[in-house]
């Protein structure tokens, strides 16, 4: 009997850790957190992109602990806002800001702006890397929809009960 596939999450965010680990389950696949491994340390974002911060945590962790490992940078790009959050959104209104915070801020930038004009794009970008730290595949995608004032859903976490998809009139929550 072979032994189930590990691949290692270079993120401390267990609810982002958990949707990942529901979507490889049925591929045989487990996912541990970086935060089983005390060696590994908290990577810095500093990249200038989606796909230079999952590349850069992927790589840097694989080579600390000698694991698979799957970087991931996400984020919401609200058009009326030129583009933010962008690569910072998890840091919208300071460093150590909670979901909540962040909301209120977005919600507080788009108060004056129309339904029809708070389109964005959440953005996910996904690298993986060997255990040498060597980039084996990088995919981004993107997702069209607007935001909302009012939060709707009860799943989901960040930005998630606000980001609708305009032809399904449902919000990632």
């Amino acid at each position: 009997m072979s032994q189930q596939p590990v691949i290692v999450l270079a993120s401390r965010n267990q609810k982002k850790a958990g949707e990942i680990a529901e979507l490889l389950r049925p591929h045989g696949i487990q996912v541990q957190s970086v935060a089983d491994y005390p060696e590994a340390q908290e990577v810095v974002e500093d990249g200038s992109s989606f796909a230079e911060n999952a590349a850069k945590k992927a790589s840097e962790t694989a080579r600390t602990i000698s694991q698979w490992t799957i970087g991931e940078d996400s984020g919401l790009m609200i058009d009326a806002l030129d583009g933010a959050p962008g690569i910072y959104s998890a840091r919208f209104s300071g460093e150590d800001a909670t979901d909540e915070q962040n909301n209120a801020k977005m919600i507080q930038e788009l108060a004056h702006v129309p339904l029809e004009k708070r389109t964005a794009a959440y953005v996910c970008n996904v690298a993986l890397s060997n255990p040498r730290g060597e980039i084996c595949l990088q995919v981004e995608a993107r997702c069209r929809g607007r935001m909302t004032l009012t939060p709707r859903g009860q799943n989901g976490f960040g930005y998630d009960p606000y980001f609708e998809i305009i032809e399904l009139h449902k919000t990632f929550g």
